[in-house]
């Protein structure tokens, strides 16, 4: 399917969420929205516009709110990645739905594929429009396995795939089925959305569209997905794309176990695995152990320094001998030789740690 017909108008047009702020990822988010930070060498919604090119479909409207301007400073108009980019702001944030309904002046397509712009998907694009138009559906859902669903709302299904109901989370799901974070909509649906307040999909325009008879189908699949929100998940994601596990057309075939980026210096005897992602003129010194470390561009880490599982903002200097685990530090922070920094701490862009300031063990 692609997103051409015969008339002026496109048939499938594409819509983005990347209005969120990111909180669970400061101090990271303080200085670019979630979408725009490096994953895997380039923005995170590269990987997701690319996706959206290979599936046939070129028009995609971006609707943002947190720091817009960086999003079109940045993409411009598409026209290097082969798509027409426009851009719609929310004023005050409006929800999921109310973001949708925002965007509605710029669609013109019948068919309208909205993505959450904080997923990291692996599913045939294709497919969820092929269920979508195969159905008859008015709202088509990608649904996805997970092994534990109680920290999410279910999604049932009957036997022909219609969604039966949206349930709240619970200690005793009755399926393992997930909201996934990509739709299909008819456009008159969008159209009915209340606009110029907040709504939510999932706890407002879904519930009311099965109150009213509508069709809501189920594409259900266990492609890949993750939720890229907290400091875990992104590390994660950013490796799994590196290794090839993420599929993504803009990393091309380049995998492995590490992805070093054009200008970066890795001196001899450093490790490198797991994943580990090392930006622009980044310079790993000698002996360093990186496993699992998303590393920005322009960041010094120096020799014997251990990196694990953790990000590094643009330009921070991580000292000798230092160890650094499950941990994001903030742009331009200088953490002082010997440091631990362990267990979900989080430094703020700037600070500067002395040699020894922080430690868990008792040597020096």
């Amino acid at each position: 399917m692609t997103s051409e017909n015969t008339g002026n108008a496109p048939a499938v047009q594409a819509v983005i969420l990347v209005g969120g702020k990111g909180t669970r990822l400061r101090p990271l988010t303080l200085s670019a929205p979630k979408p725009m930070l490096p994953t895997a060498g380039v923005p995170f919604l590269t990987h997701l516009l690319s996706r959206i090119k290979a599936a046939g479909i070129d028009d995609v409207v971006l609707g943002t709110s947190f720091q817009a301007q960086t999003f079109s400073e940045y993409y411009g108009d598409g026209s290097k990645l082969g798509l027409r980019l426009r851009y719609v702001t929310e004023t005050e944030p409006l929800g999921t739905g109310g973001g949708i309904r925002n965007v509605f002046d710029a669609l013109t397509a019948d068919t309208i594929l909205v993505f959450n712009g904080d997923v990291l998907g692996g599913t045939d694009v294709r497919e969820v429009l092929n269920t979508h138009e195969e159905s008859g559906a008015d709202v088509t859902l990608h649904l996805v396995h997970v092994s534990d669903p109680r920290a999410f709302g279910c999604v049932p299904t009957d036997e022909t795939g219609r969604v039966t109901a949206f349930l709240e989370k619970t200690q005793d799901p009755p399926t393992d089925q997930i909201n996934a974070g990509t739709y299909v909509f008819t456009r008159s649906i969008i159209e009915q959305i209340p606009a110029g307040r907040p709504v939510s999909v999932e706890r407002e325009v879904f519930p009311q569209l099965l109150a009213d008879g509508r069709h809501i189908q189920g594409h259900v699949d266990h492609a890949y997905w993750r939720d890229m929100g907290t400091p875990e998940d992104f590390v994660r994601g950013s490796a799994d794309l590196v290794r090839g596990i993420a599929p993504s057309p803009a990393l091309g075939d380049r995998h492995g176990e590490s992805l070093v980026h054009e200008g970066a210096g890795i001196a001899p005897g450093a490790v490198l695995i797991g994943g580990t992602v090392v930006g622009r003129g980044a310079e790993i010194g000698p002996r360093a152990r990186l496993d699992g470390a998303v590393v920005f561009d322009g960041a010094v880490i120096e020799a014997g320094a251990v990196v694990e599982r953790s990000i590094i903002g643009f330009g921070a200097r991580i000292g000798p001998r230092a160890l650094i685990r499950d941990t994001v530090v903030g742009d331009g922070a200088d953490i002082g030789a010997r440091c631990e920094l362990l267990r979900g701490a989080r430094v703020w862009p700037g600070v500067q740690l002395p040699d020894s300031g922080i430690r868990f063990s008792t040597d020096v």
